[in-house]
């Protein structure tokens, strides 16, 4: 476990090396378990893989396919899991604080499927909110609930909480 030395009746770790090497172990982890999920198990299930670049394309109005699929890696691997670190972890210790990790990690990757088909590609690329509820909506569900239970495993695994 990493020492996070948090302060006393705090709820959030500390900002520091330790912290952001546990954001980038468990954005990593989170990623690559995305990634799988999106392009190998995703086409067998709906015929086509899940493509955040091509939302990212739309949102931003460009049509640089690389520069897509990094924005959505750093994304991924670095702001998320902060996202996760300290507003996800934190309001549910305040809120729901019986709730397991893995209860609160798979909450998380719901909040961000929200945050992708609705926020993004609803109110920002004027798609239909949540794609119209096609099969790739369910897809990209469980993609983000994987990435959400990655991220709050390998952060339970740094912190133990």
């Amino acid at each position: 476990m990493t020492d996070t030395h948090y302060k006393p009746g705090s709820i959030c770790p500390p900002l520091t090396w330790a912290t952001l090497g546990t954001a980038l172990l468990a954005g990593i982890a989170a990623d690559l378990t995305w990634e799988f999920w999106a392009r190998m198990i995703t086409p067998l299930w709906v015929g086509g893989p899940l493509q955040p670049a091509a939302l990212v394309q739309s949102v931003f109005g460009f049509n640089n396919l690389i520069l897509a699929e990094v924005i959505h890696g750093v994304v991924g691997v670095l702001f998320y899991p902060l996202g996760y670190l300290y507003i996800a972890r934190p309001l549910a210790k305040v809120v729901l604080p019986f709730l397991p990790w893995w209860l609160v990690g798979l909450g998380f990757g719901v909040g961000l499927w929200v945050f992708a088909l609705y926020v993004m590609a609803h109110i920002f690329a004027g798609l239909p909110a949540f794609l119209g509820f096609i099969p790739l909506t369910y897809a990209s569900l469980v993609g983000h609930m994987l990435f959400g239970l990655v991220t709050a495993g390998v952060v339970y695994w740094r912190e133990g909480d």
